[in-house]
């Protein structure tokens, strides 16, 4: 089965400013080359990807485009039309402005543009193939600080989410939500209805929190570690550790 994959990078980044005042976060260098050709090489990696999507915001798509113009893959820039922080679309109503823009009619891996791993997504689609479900991934977050921030999942036996909220008052359990998603195409034509119904729509987990009550959704443990970079502080560390993982 092959399927697209689109990536969410149409934010402002503006912890990380003036890093990112006129240039995007998911292409800031990390190990020697931008963030997103780890993300995309990758993924391009497990043949069960045929063309990428970046969903940017209107400022820094021209930069997206040159970046994408030197890549060997299939991707295609798509313009949110939005050019500040406040006007932002939030990255559900990006997904959808996506799919309308494109008439996309497939399943989809959704990632963030912004996240670095030290584990192939391969065996995250090989997963999700498997259960034959939307699926996300999961991992267990230690901090309590922490789970307040995150979308936070309830799942059975067998990985089924029977839960999820984002960013809880009270934490039902230590299991975060990452943001990397696969979405059947089925499940990817209900966003309009998700969106009538109210869901939430900045933080691209109140998606799966959705329909994770209308339709099974699996989730699969995360079998390494992620690299969110938030700020300045979070990008410095994360290029030293990298520094020694390409050595």
């Amino acid at each position: 089965m092959i399927m697209k994959c689109l990536i969410l990078a149409a934010g402002y980044a503006t912890r990380l400013r003036p890093l990112t005042d006129n240039f995007p976060k998911p292409l800031l260098e990390v190990g020697g080359k931008p963030i997103l050709d780890w993300l995309v090489e990758d993924i391009a990696s497990t043949g069960k990807v045929d063309s990428f999507v970046v969903i940017s915001n209107h400022r820094f798509a021209p930069i997206f485009e040159e970046w994408a113009s030197g890549r060997p893959e299939d991707i295609t820039v798509v313009d949110d039309g939005t050019s500040t922080n406040e006007t932002r679309l939030g990255a559900v109503k990006d997904i959808q402005f996506a799919v309308d823009t494109l008439s996309l009619d497939d399943d989809l891996l959704i990632v963030a543009g912004d996240n670095l791993l030290d584990f192939s997504l391969g065996d995250f689609v090989e997963y999700a193939l498997k259960k034959g479900t939307s699926c996300v991934m999961r991992y267990f977050e230690h901090s309590e600080e922490r789970l307040h921030k995150c979308g936070i999942l309830e799942i059975d036996a067998d990985g089924l989410i029977v839960g999820m909220e984002e960013k809880p008052a009270e934490p039902k359990s230590h299991w975060a939500c990452p943001p990397f998603y696969f979405y059947k195409k089925e499940d990817v034509s209900r966003i309009p209805e998700a969106i009538a119904s109210g869901c939430g729509t900045d933080a691209p987990g109140s998606l799966v929190a959705w329909l994770s009550t209308k339709v099974p959704v699996h989730a699969m443990e995360m079998p390494g570690k992620r690299f969110d970079i938030g700020d300045i502080k979070s990008y410095e560390a994360v290029k030293a550790e990298f520094e020694n993982i390409c050595k």
